[in-house]
């Protein structure tokens, strides 16, 4: 098995690598020219390093990132930063997610699965997910303002809607997590098919080493795949899963 991970210098991307490396999971990893990554995950023998903008690759380039794999992990965000958020590439995901899914599909020999991180900010409408008028208004104004709310939808639509479930060569599953917490250990999680709060005016938490963890049991765990493939699973930390 080998998964590609695309974010891994970041917050959760890191911790998604590591889970991988305590399954003994073979894992290549694209990061920018500038990104520093702890020293396990350097020197771990278990993880190929590449470096470059995934915006950037070559179709040669893509081939090679993704020859071999068995999945692909997106943990891609825009910083948070002025140049991040309003600033080029404005679809930073959406043209990974796309450009991967059209190489996946082109490659006679490759049957990938697609792993995307998104957000409780995302409504998956065509399970018949609905919004308050407060929450519609304010997902409206933060899609106008926000470009990267806008990237994360336009990256989850494609998959829902472009590659659906049409096609035997890549399978998906949109993760979407809540506000996102640091945490150094893994804890207690629920996953759902829905959101079970409000993501505006009530809002869980999620630990990213708990999205990383159940992350690395789709990939590994089969059963589990099929639970959730084709689907938006919502997962919260325990404790933040009840509506107050």
């Amino acid at each position: 098995m080998r998964v590609v991970v695309l974010g891994a210098s970041g917050a959760t991307g890191k911790q998604v690598v590591r889970q991988l490396m305590k399954r003994q999971i073979n894992t290549r990893i694209l990061i920018r020219e500038s990104a520093v990554l702890p020293k396990d995950i350097q020197e771990n023998p278990l993880v190929e390093i590449t470096k470059g903008n995934i915006n950037e690759l070559t179709d040669a380039e893509m081939n090679h990132l993704l020859r071999d794999s068995n999945a692909v992990i997106s943990c891609l965000g825009h910083n948070l930063t002025l140049k991040g958020v309003f600033g080029q590439p404005r679809y930073l995901v959406f043209d990974a997610v796309k450009r991967i899914s059209e190489t996946v599909i082109n490659k006679p020999d490759n049957k990938v699965k697609l792993i995307l991180m998104s957000t409780t900010g995302y409504t998956n409408t065509l399970s018949g997910e609905t919004n308050s008028m407060g929450e519609k208004i304010i997902l409206s104004l933060v899609n106008l303002c926000l470009p990267p709310h806008r990237d994360n939808v336009k990256a989850a639509n494609y998959l829902m809607t472009e590659v659906g479930k049409k096609n035997e060569k890549i399978e998906w599953v949109i993760l979407r997590p809540d506000t996102l917490v640091n945490h150094d250990d893994e804890s207690s999680y629920e996953v759902y098919k829905s959101p079970i709060r409000s993501p505006i005016f009530n809002a869980g938490k999620t630990s990213r080493i708990n999205v990383s963890h159940f992350m690395a049991e789709l990939v590994k765990e089969d059963e589990l795949w099929k639970e959730w493939q084709y689907k938006t699973p919502v997962i919260y930390n325990k404790g933040y899963s009840e509506n107050l």
